[in-house]
């Protein structure tokens, strides 16, 4: 059951363009386990940026 409630939080979240926090660390970990990790505040604010528009806009590190 707690399986299903991450995987619809996680859609819902997909569906207004909020990435998946956890998702991106595991990423992360899995392919440099040393590599630095952005904190969800910093994560949330970048993926905002990627959306709506920034100076400078990058491919998601996701």
């Amino acid at each position: 059951m707690a399986e299903l409630w991450r995987a619809a939080v996680a859609t819902a979240r997909l569906m207004v363009g909020q990435r998946d926090y956890e998702a991106y660390v595991g990423r992360r970990r899995r392919f440099d386990p040393e590599a630095q990790v952005m904190s969800r505040e910093e994560f949330f604010r970048y993926c905002q940026e990627q959306r709506y528009g920034g100076k400078g806009v990058k491919k998601c590190p996701c």
